[in-house]
This record gives structure tokens, C-alpha cells and sequence, in this order.
């Protein structure tokens, strides 16, 4: 899947989040990797439902006030009396519930209004697998004692992701990235993601301190950067 490039972090914000990632590692063996896009998904399938919503709602439409539209139809011909065959007017309903499907279609080509029309629940199924994707290809396996952390927001959608690797996931347990998330979704509302990610950076890195502490030799294994996809 492809992603276009956010432009929402400044030459500043980069800056920032390098800088915090950086310090949070001085104390502790664990890895942060940051990562920020635009949107987790396309949502082409929120096209494709509301389009057809549209069209049966046409369809049933044409069922129940079947004499509103025989007789709407009967004047378009310009015969008042002009009688329907059960095949006339099942094409006539046909094709209108196809116009119907095809307009809202074309409409939701709009991603603001397809993103919009998404059901909150299937933006937070696409974040949270685009955040283990993501995990999986550049952060999972990826140190030596297991200790990565993704720290992933999708700015769109308006939702974050923190992805553990199996050391971590296996000592703490899901809520306690709670401060982390929200220092990220708050700061990130207010317009300064920047200082939103790296509010998030320190409180993981707090959390890593505790379980992983710094040990002699350990190396930087993941790249401190902040990511824009």
C-alpha cells in the first residue's frame, strides 16, 4: 500500500523527536522507532458500501410507493395514463438504483468524505494493522534482546498504536502505555504532533527504564529518527 508523504512534521518537530528518542535510550536497552502517515488506509470498501446502501435504499424506495413513481414515470412519457408493465418498471427501478450506486460512488473518490463516512471501529482496525505491519517489517526481531518499540501515529484518522516486541509484551502489559498514548493524541489535537510524539517517546522510555534498564555494550540497533510515510 502506498502512502503519500504527511508534510504534518516540521524540520523542528523531526528535530525534536530524533533528539527524544535519543535521550530515552540512554537508559534503557530498549529501542523506540516513531512513526508518522498520513493515513493508515484508503477505505475503498466505505465507497463501495455506501454505494450500495444508496442503491437498495432506491430499490425499496420504487417497492414501497410504487404508484408515486408509476405515475412520476407515466408523466416523464407524457401519457397520464400510461400503463407499466412489471418488466417496465423493474428496469425503470433497476437502472435508477444503478445511476444511484455509480453518483455516490464517484462522490466517495472524495477521501475526506470517504474518510469521514468510515465507521470509527474500521479506522481503528486499519491503524492497528497498519501499526503491526509496520512493526513487523522494521522494528520486530530487529534487536538482540527483543526489546523494540513502535510508537506509530496515523494523523487522518486521528489514532495512535504503541506495538511491543515479545520481550516487552511479556512483562507489560498493554495499559501502561496509557500516559505514552495520551501525551501523543492530546498534544497531536492541540497541532503540535511534534512535541505530542516526543511527550510519548519519554513516558515509553520511563517504562523501559523500569523493565530494561541500560546495560554495558548495548548497541543502537533501530534507527532514533522520527519516520514520515
Amino acid at each position: 500500500m502506498k502512502f503519500r508523504k504527511t508534510n504534518h512534521m516540521s524540520e523542528a518537530d523531526h528535530e525534536l523527536v530524533t533528539q527524544a528518542v535519543h535521550q530515552a535510550e540512554q537508559l534503557t536497552d530498549g529501542e523506540i522507532v516513531t512513526i508518522v502517515a498520513a493515513t493508515s488506509d484508503d477505505y475503498r470498501e466505505t465507497a463501495y458500501i455506501w454505494a450500495s446502501i444508496s442503491a437498495l435504499i432506491t430499490l425499496t424506495f420504487f417497492a414501497l410507493f410504487s404508484d408515486f413513481f408509476a405515475a412520476l414515470i407515466a408523466r416523464f412519457y407524457g401519457e397520464w395514463n400510461h400503463q407499466l408493465s412489471n418488466a417496465e418498471y423493474l428496469v425503470i427501478a433497476g437502472t435508477a438504483a444503478l445511476i444511484k450506486w455509480v453518483a455516490v460512488w464517484l462522490i466517495l473518490h472524495w477521501q475526506p468524505l470517504r474518510l469521514l463516512l468510515t465507521l470509527p471501529h474500521a479506522k481503528k482496525n486499519a491503524v492497528r494493522a497498519r501499526a503491526i505491519d509496520l512493526f513487523r517489517v522494521g522494528t520486530e526481531s530487529r534487536t538482540i534482546g527483543r526489546t523494540g518499540v513502535l510508537i506509530y501515529l496515523s494523523m487522518k484518522e486521528h489514532r495512535a498504536e504503541i506495538v511491543a516486541d515479545k520481550a516487552i509484551a511479556d512483562q507489560v502489559a498493554p495499559e501502561i502505555w496509557g500516559d505514552a498514548m495520551l501525551a501523543l493524541i492530546e498534544q497531536t489535537k492541540n497541532g503540535q504532533p511534534g512535541a505530542g510524539m516526543a511527550g510519548a517517546v519519554f513516558q515509553v522510555g520511563q517504562v523501559l527504564n523500569e523493565y530494561f534498564p541500560k546495560s554495558d555494550g548495548n548497541p543502537n540497533e533501530l534507527p532514533d529518527r522520527l519516520i514520515e510515510l
